[in-house]
């Protein structure tokens, strides 16, 4: 064999290595690019769930905060009408008790009015009758507990309850003449209106007449 042969056989080979190792690097480039894009659109895909996610987790957390705000507001209306209840109740609470001591009182008042007599003995029952009666005013006045005995003044029916009307020359139309059972407030509410007479212009009185033209 010549040495131009052997030359150019040697040159083959140089070749052919070249262009296998030229191929095995397009290869190797190749699936290096193959790879970065799977990385490129997993990392776009996890980015996306995480999106949706934080989405999710946003909603549950304003839905979860919108319950709380009405749950707390549920309980601040529940704290307002427990304490009112118990103001009520505490203001209030004497209000059957009361009612009952008002016959006991009233039966005093009217064994008062009856003890017409001058005899020592009904002089005494009628002192120590007024006394206890003002024993019950003194209570009733700790606890707030007032008596309504509005002669002289102007009918209001929200605490007064007219028994009779009756024509009075002297006393102002629609006024309190007389009061047959006085009426009692509880911390100013009423418990009991005070039964009363009502005077009623008189026939034939100018100012009736004027109040009447008004």
């Amino acid at each position: 064999m010549s040495n131009d042969q052997k030359s150019s056989e040697t040159q083959s080979d140089s070749d052919l290595i070249d262009e296998v190792l030229e191929q095995a690097a397009d290869i190797d480039k190749q699936a290096e690019e193959n790879d970065e894009a799977v990385e490129v659109e997993a990392v776009e895909v996890s980015v996306e769930d995480l999106q949706k996610q934080l989405a999710k987790a946003e909603k549950k957390a304003a839905d979860n905060l919108d319950k709380a705000l009405r749950v707390q507001a549920e309980m601040e209306n529940l704290k307002r009408r427990t304490q009112k209840d118990l103001d009520s109740a505490h203001k209030y609470g004497l209000e059957k008790f009361a009612k009952e001591l008002l016959a006991v009182i009233d039966s005093l008042e009217l064994g008062i009015q009856a003890a017409t007599s001058d005899l020592p003995e009904v002089l005494k029952l009628k002192e120590g009758s007024e006394l206890t009666i003002a024993q019950f005013e003194a209570v009733f006045a700790k606890f707030n507990i007032e008596a309504i005995n509005p002669i002289g003044e102007a009918f209001n029916p929200e605490f007064h309850q007219a028994m009779t009307m009756v024509p009075s020359p002297d006393a102002e139309p629609n006024s309190v003449i007389n009061v047959f059972q006085k009426g009692y407030v509880l911390n100013g509410r009423l418990i009991r209106p005070a039964m009363v007479v009502v005077a009623q212009a008189v026939a034939g009185d100018d100012s009736a007449k004027i109040d009447e033209q008004a």
